[in-house]
């Protein structure tokens, strides 16, 4: 009888643990998309588009000051570890009139880390608004035209988050003031979303070979 028990943790046990977490990974293993195919980024001189990239899209306003922090936070905890990911990128759409102070802020950026991914797009307030409401989020933009969320786009401009985050319910963005909001649960996310693409990228190539 203890054969048979002993036995039976050795060789069943493994096998439950396994499909135990194979559950979660399948389980967790996507971003909900809470809003699709949100506006496009259009008429800019740089040619900055969201299709085809995963973006962290944020809204720094007109006090570029003020968000300066927040720009350093993401640069140290999401940017600098993700970075070199293909069609990975930061966006961050700015009132027309920041322009001189953006390009202080680069130039800061600049001193930390590679900022070629680091894009800034200008538009008018009215502009700014208008593509905000595109996120369809329970979110506001303050009086600056900024705000402390930041949001993940997938490639096919879609908002991706969470609908049964423990703290909020439906997640949409993640606050850039908080270090433990970006290391415990935007650190998580942009992991899951490049790997539900490298794995797409995978099933689709081993189905050409095929």
């Amino acid at each position: 009888m203890k054969k048979t028990f002993v036995l039976t943790v050795l060789f069943v046990l493994p096998v439950v643990v396994y499909l135990f977490f194979a559950s979660g990974v399948n389980n967790f293993g996507k971003l909900s998309v809470l809003t699709e195919n949100i506006a496009e980024i259009n008429d800019n001189p740089e040619g900055i588009s969201l299709e085809n990239k995963i973006t962290v899209l944020g809204f720094l306003g007109d006090n570029v000051d003020l968000k300066k922090g927040n720009a350093f936070n993401l640069n140290q905890k999401i940017y600098k570890r993700f970075y070199q990911f293909d069609d990975f990128q930061f966006v961050m759409v700015m009132p027309k009139g920041t322009e001189e102070k953006t390009e202080a802020l680069k130039k800061e950026l600049g001193t930390f880390s590679d900022i070629e991914k680091w894009n800034f797009v200008f538009m008018e307030k009215e502009q700014v608004t208008t593509f905000f409401k595109s996120l369809k989020t329970d979110l506001l933009l303050d009086a600056n035209m900024g705000t402390q969320y930041v949001f993940i786009i997938d490639k096919e401009r879609n908002l991706r988050g969470r609908d049964d985050d423990e703290d909020v319910g439906t997640k949409f963005g993640f606050n850039a003031i908080s270090v433990a909001d970006l290391n415990n649960k935007m650190v998580d996310d942009v992991k899951i979303i490049l790997a539900e693409y490298r794995l797409a990228l995978k099933k689709n190539t081993a189905g050409r070979k095929n």
